[in-house]
């Protein structure tokens, strides 16, 4: 299929590079053009615009970082709704706001376009290695026209329902999971370490019984080495995801008193000048609080 794809960061190239190896014809966009070399060298062709680079697309995929850079390159002038042909698809698959999902599927309507969401589970490794776990949702006939893009992209595709929003909002709680997670790890971790017990003991533990979930082991890997830079994920994302989780929860009138705790959390990494490091930094925090060296 023809495809172009905006954002070619830490997820958005290995996304790309996917969708390659599957014998798709790529277009790129991206604001740093630097990033887009690698696929250069494989034949890709570069976009000097968003709505050139979706002008020819069957599908136009965007995987951006928030909800004001998806508006800038979806709708300005020479934005990605300007260029998409009629009957076309931009399947956003970045982590946005319920309220921009509808908006964007309200807007794509309007000009004969199709809208549809499909967010993903994992982080850069498994994207590179066409391991990501898919959320889709959007009009089941066009899901079903663009399977083998998604079956290109993931290692399971899961179909949510008919409205994009809906696969927004299950990235939210998805995310928010993973958060929490980390939260109770670090918590877990200081308490235990407090008492004298070696953090990779506490780990070896909780990955080998009863939380064997990759969500333990990988983050509660992460955590206990110390490993937050280069960031997979920064802090900055990781504030953004939930800060949209408590609005989602405002808007459905949903009470969230966790996310709440963790939202902090995140303000107090930026705070302490951690912004760009990869979120899982967050579970270091219940050792500070602690007494603990973190």
């Amino acid at each position: 299929m023809r495809i172009a794809v905006i954002g070619l960061g830490a997820m958005g190239a290995p996304i790309a590079q996917r969708l390659v190896d599957a014998g798709h014809e790529l277009t790129v966009y991206n604001r740093t053009a630097e990033k887009a070399r690698a696929l250069v060298e494989r034949g890709v062709r570069v976009a000097a615009s968003p709505a050139q680079a979706a002008s020819a697309a069957e599908i136009a995929i965007t995987m951006l970082a928030d909800d004001e850079t998806t508006e800038e390159l979806v709708l300005a002038p020479d934005g990605l709704a300007a260029g998409l042909p009629s009957g076309a698809v931009h399947m956003a698959m970045g982590t946005l706001s319920i309220a921009l999902a509808e908006r964007l599927t309200a807007l794509h309507a309007e000009r004969g376009q199709v809208h549809v969401a499909a967010t993903v589970l994992g982080r850069p490794p498994a994207a590179a290695a066409g391991e990501l776990y898919v959320m889709a949702a959007g009009p089941a006939a066009v899901l079903t026209r663009i399977r083998p893009v998604l079956d290109a992209i993931g290692q399971r595709v899961f179909i949510i329902g008919e409205q994009p929003q809906q696969a927004n909002l299950l990235k939210l709680c998805t995310n928010f999971l993973i958060y929490s997670t980390i939260e109770q790890l670090g918590e877990v971790f200081a308490l235990a370490g407090k008492g004298g017990i070696n953090r990779a003991a506490v780990l070896e533990v909780l990955t080998n019984s009863f939380f064997s979930a990759p969500v333990h082991k990988n983050y509660g890997k992460l955590i206990v080495e110390g490993r937050f830079d280069p960031p997979g994920a920064k802090v900055t994302i990781g504030e953004k995801d939930t800060r949209l989780m408590l609005r989602a929860g405002e808007e459905l009138a949903v009470p969230l008193p966790f996310a709440s705790i963790v939202y902090n959390r995140f303000l107090a990494a930026i705070a302490q000048g951690e912004r760009d490091l990869d979120f899982t930094v967050l579970g270091r925090y219940a050792e500070r609080e602690a007494g603990l060296k973190g």
